[in-house]
């Protein structure tokens, strides 16, 4: 889901997953070469929705650690943590790791008085499909999300399953030794997680926030461009740019749904400290 940026506590492993978020390695065919591991550093500014739907922002900005390894079963790197098994050359299975930071109601004026929302963590498969290539230097793919999401605050609570197809383009070395990765795809939530982000209990109810019991349904169209480029051996930039539209949203009519569309943008560089001699492949 990766909905951005929010205030306050946040687990490492969040923190490390938006990190990676637009740099690392993808899949083991596209890393050959590269080296098996890397740590290093990373600097960014984050701006996006406090929520989804919300019209409220919150800006972050960031300095971490970052790690990627590039295993053939096992991999960290710009998609969270997963373990993978490669069902044909055009499929593989993921078994993956992604979040999304907390918000904290009190600095949300249409969530006032209501309860925090958490950290949270997706859990589940993912299955990746190759699809044809529409031109020279393109990878074209499809990937498949089902992931459960816990929340942690306090402890942790399971809060629902999402469904997130999406097409994946990406194009290496674009003009001045540019690469960029475009994304396009649908978000769905069951009732649960809907709840979790529109719904209204009674005990929360205002005269300008009546009760509101969410659907499941379609959550969000979303578009993104990221882009990125090395400026030495060791330092990379990278910026990216999305859109979500919520407009065909099944939840429209809750009070917490305040707007049709938002976007969300970001800006950094990382410069790694240190790598393998052993590269993926050897």
């Amino acid at each position: 889901m990766k909905f951005l940026p929010a205030p306050r506590q946040t687990s490492f492993l969040l923190v490390f997953t938006l990190a990676l978020c637009q740099y690392g390695g993808t899949a083991l065919a596209q890393s050959a070469g590269l080296p098996l591991w890397e740590v290093g550093g990373f600097a960014g500014s984050l701006s996006g929705p406090a929520y989804p739907a919300s019209t409220e922002r919150l800006n972050r900005n960031l300095v971490l650690p970052y790690f990627i390894y590039r295993g053939e079963r096992f991999s960290v790197d710009r998609d969270g943590i997963d373990a993978r098994l490669r069902l044909s050359p055009d499929y593989e299975l993921d078994l993956g790791v992604s979040g999304s930071f907390p918000a904290t109601s009190n600095d949300i004026a249409a969530r006032q008085g209501m309860p925090d929302l958490g950290s949270l963590l997706e859990f589940g498969p993912r299955l990746k499909v190759k699809l044809p290539s529409p031109g020279a230097g393109l990878r074209l793919g499809l990937d498949i999300p089902l992931r459960e999401v816990f929340e942690i605050s306090g402890g942790t609570r399971g809060q629902g399953l999402v469904f997130e197809p999406t097409l994946v383009l990406d194009a290496a070395n674009v003009g001045g030794g540019w690469s960029l990765t475009a994304k396009a795809g649908l978000t769905w939530g069951d009732q649960q997680v809907n709840q979790y982000f529109y719904g209204v209990e009674p005990t929360y109810a205002t005269a300008l926030r009546p009760a509101f019991d969410a659907q499941s349904g379609l959550m969000s169209a979303r578009a993104s461009l990221s882009a990125s480029k090395s400026l030495s051996a060791d330092v990379r930039v990278f910026g990216y740019a999305r859109t979500d539209y919520y407009g065909l949203s099944a939840n429209t009519a809750s009070p917490l749904h305040l707007q049709n569309s938002s976007h969300s943008l970001g800006l950094g560089l990382t410069w790694t400290l240190g790598r393998s001699e052993t590269r993926v492949g050897e």
